[in-house]
């Protein structure tokens, strides 16, 4: 008898409500200067990491993509073997195939998720730039690069007309 296991994309998911849930109640206000700077790059950061979460949860639905792909068409009695905790477990096509199914859509699903949690979060951060007229500076680096393309600003390839032989 197998003891069951417990989903870890309902885990995720869970974890990802609670995120959104947290987003509902108004944040401390900032007291000076330094804590609004603190609480945006605070935000940015949450940000970058739901984009993280969901480009590394993205990559493993496409895995999942691939194994379904390659053992579909594949006689449903034929031995197969699977990762589950760590431990490589003997199976059948038949039984991996619906479990590999499942994993994949609750993936999508967190993905969903995932997605309008960072919508959220960019809604928030505008509305905290608005709030305390925030605006991003451009590095010199950046302000240089910007000066050289203003110009021709578009870069390639110098092609005189058809006709000429010159």
């Amino acid at each position: 008898m197998e003891m069951p296991i417990m989903d870890p994309w309902q885990i995720l998911a869970g974890a990802i409500a609670k995120l959104l849930g947290n987003d509902e109640s108004d944040p401390k206000e900032p007291i000076n200067e330094q804590g609004v700077v603190n609480m945006y790059n605070a935000m940015r950061t949450e940000l970058n990491q739901i984009y993280s979460k969901t480009t590394e949860l993205e990559m493993d639905a496409s895995e999942h993509s691939l194994v379904i792909n390659a053992i579909q068409p594949l006689d449903q009695s034929r031995r197969c073997y699977r990762m589950i905790g760590g431990v490589l477990v003997e199976r059948t096509v038949k039984e991996v195939l619906p479990a590999v199914q499942r994993n994949k859509e609750g993936i999508v699903e967190v993905i969903a998720r995932l997605n309008e949690a960072a919508e959220k979060k960019k809604r928030e951060i505008a509305d905290f730039e608005d709030k305390y007229k925030i605006r991003i500076r451009k590095s010199d680096s950046e302000v240089k690069d910007d000066g050289g393309k203003k110009e021709g600003s578009s870069q390639g390839v110098l092609v005189g007309p058809a006709g000429s032989s010159e």
